[in-house]
């Protein structure tokens, strides 16, 4: 049961060179994804789970930023790589990405949670690649839209002049995007 992603290995160039081109990247910067996701796991903080997630975003002007999990005693206080990732980048300034990237230390490719999903989708398109690489150098590709389908995000959110109107009194109608459920 369930959906198995398309697995590829980043010693195998011309799968990387595939990928690369499939999803508007270099091979040289799905390469460059991998080795500073690996390299971000070596900063996780997890002395409770022992599972070492690092994370890489590439922003739309060439710039890499990373992150790793950062565990807590009191569980729910902890953040996974990505938010980290996402929470430094955006705090530097840098808005605009165009890949995303999760490593782990185990067998089969991981995913970003599905809080990870939501807070990632505030800040890239719903076609941006996530880049999700296993212990040995394997990976597999999906766009945000398909690890979040039907997805909440800002522009379902009124504009602040319409919150402002409502506060004032004004009843208005907000114009939401439509979804569509049948193609």
């Amino acid at each position: 049961m369930g959906f198995t992603p398309e697995v590829f290995d980043i010693a195998n160039e011309s799968q990387t060179a595939e990928t690369a081109k499939k999803y508007g990247l270099a091979p040289a910067e799905v390469t460059e994804l991998h080795q500073k996701a690996t390299a971000a796991k070596a900063t996780a903080y997890c002395p409770y789970s022992q599972f070492r997630v690092g994370a890489t975003l590439l922003s739309k002007d060439g710039q890499y930023t990373s992150g790793a999990n950062v565990e807590n005693a009191s569980y729910p206080v902890g953040t996974c790589a990505e938010r980290v990732a996402f929470g430094k980048a955006i705090t530097e300034g840098i808005r605009g990405f165009k890949a995303v990237a999760v490593a782990t230390d185990i067998e089969a490719p991981c995913s970003p949670c599905g809080m990870c999903r939501q807070f990632i989708r505030e800040f890239v398109d719903l076609e941006t690649p996530i880049l999700m690489f296993n212990k040995d150098g394997k990976y597999a590709v999906m766009r945000l839209e398909a690890l979040l389908p039907l997805s909440f995000g800002p522009e379902y959110l009124p504009p602040p002049d319409v919150l402002e109107r409502a506060r004032a009194g004004g009843n208005q109608a907000v114009e939401r995007p439509v979804v569509v459920l049948d193609k």
